[in-house]
């Protein structure tokens, strides 16, 4: 039995463009062309070789695959290397997906507790701070240089990351060079190794405040929280905290004057 184009595209629920591509790819070529007027006639097999490319488009063949899997195959059993192969790229697709949505969240999640930091103000407060269980890539240099630390345990940790970065600054004083720190991120989980430790960071009663403005400023913020510390006559912890609610972002750089650092200083109570 044959059909016209257009019964064949009733039958298939295919538009006539797509069968016309499909001729031209030599994907689905009619049971019977008239040598004349050129008119298209289709027959069962190509209601057969139809339903599959319907199929195989909506398991995200592309058209090049389709036709070496119908010129290749004459069933089922035949396409099992092909439909492994599209398995395993499509798991590799929803975990590279995956792994973006958690660094999108991760934005967004910073942006926004950024935007709740600015609104409690730049005052010294008193709190209370969790133990966290953190990555820490330690390191000894300039400071400028922790955003290589950070790089290592980004690298390390991953999608088990869970918070914004951390300095940890051991030094009692501004040391040039061969200064003291630690680059870290808040983590789920995770396992140490000779680049990175995995441990917890304990919590506890400490004076914090909020900088808004470039690294360089900070020194400034650190007179105001340390006043307030001999004041009130505080026995302080090392090491000293930096939490870096703002900062360069993973897309732009952003706007140094609204980079937000909270200076963390634990008390020995």
């Amino acid at each position: 039995m044959l059909y016209t184009i257009g019964e064949f595209s009733r039958i298939t629920a295919l538009s006539i463009k797509s069968l016309r591509l499909y001729h031209e790819r030599e994907l689905l070529t009619p049971a019977r062309i008239e040598e004349f007027s050129g008119y298209r006639y289709y027959d069962d097999r190509n209601v057969e070789v139809a339903r599959a490319i319907k199929i195989l488009k909506d398991f995200d063949f592309s058209l090049a695959e389709i036709k070496e899997i119908v010129d290749e195959c004459g069933d089922d059993e035949d396409m099992l290397g092909f439909l492994e192969t599209k398995l395993s790229c499509i798991q590799d697709k929803i975990h590279h997906y995956e792994a973006v949505s958690r660094s999108i969240q991760l934005i967004i999640k910073t942006e926004r507790e950024s935007k709740m930091s600015e609104q409690n103000g730049f005052t010294v407060e008193e709190k209370n701070v969790d133990t966290l269980l953190i990555a820490g890539h330690r390191m000894k240099g300039i400071y400028s240089d922790i955003g290589k630390g950070f790089g290592v345990v980004g690298k390390k940790a991953g999608r088990h990351i869970n918070g914004k970065a951390i300095g940890l600054y051991y030094d009692h004083d501004y040391k040039e060079e061969d200064a003291d720190f630690e680059a870290c991120f808040p983590v789920r989980k995770g396992t140490s190794d000779s680049e990175v430790s995995v441990r917890e960071l304990k919590g506890g009663a400490c004076v914090a405040l909020l900088h808004k403005g470039p690294y360089d400023t900070i020194g400034e913020s650190y007179k105001k929280i340390f006043a307030y510390i001999n004041e009130k006559g505080y026995k302080t912890l090392i090491p000293t905290r930096e939490v870096y609610i703002k900062g360069p972002g993973m897309i732009f750089r952003g706007n140094p004057d609204n980079y937000l650092t909270e200076i963390v200083v634990m008390l020995d109570k």
